[in-house]
């Protein structure tokens, strides 16, 4: 099934974390989009505007929250990824562990990339773009 807009989350795999332990980096990275999000409208309200929501993210809002998960090697990998959806325009938000439970210092551990349509996603994880990344 393909869909309109989506979300892809990227995991890092060679940090070896518990399966929990993924999940919920994955889990943070989804969320750190609509805490952005719900922030910014309260500024702007605060302020007397109104934020205009993007319409791939008022579609992905009003569908079915699609999310892709998919794996990169390394921290460089995420680092790489992260940066190039920043310059491409796409929202994006990279995860820390704040180092408390398993890793015991301050870690990268996984990006969110969107919501936005997928063809501008894709054309920088899907199989034909710029980072080809595996799922997970």
């Amino acid at each position: 099934m393909s869909y309109a807009t989506k979300q892809v989350i990227v995991i890092r795999r060679d940090l070896k974390m518990r399966r929990g332990k993924e999940i919920a980096q994955g889990s943070h990275a989804s969320m750190a989009f609509m805490s952005h999000l719900l922030r910014a409208m309260q500024e702007a309200m605060m302020n007397g505007h109104i934020l205009e929501i993007p319409q791939a993210v008022k579609d992905w809002i009003s569908g079915s929250f699609a999310k892709v998960v998919l794996q990169v090697d390394d921290e460089q990998g995420l680092l790489d990824i992260y940066k190039a959806a920043q310059e491409a325009g796409l929202t994006s938000h990279l995860i820390t562990d704040s180092g408390f439970t398993e890793f015991h210092v301050p870690t990268n551990t996984a990006v969110a990339i969107g919501p936005d349509y997928s063809d501008k996603i894709d054309a920088l994880t899907g199989p034909q773009g710029r980072f080809p990344l595996k799922l997970y």
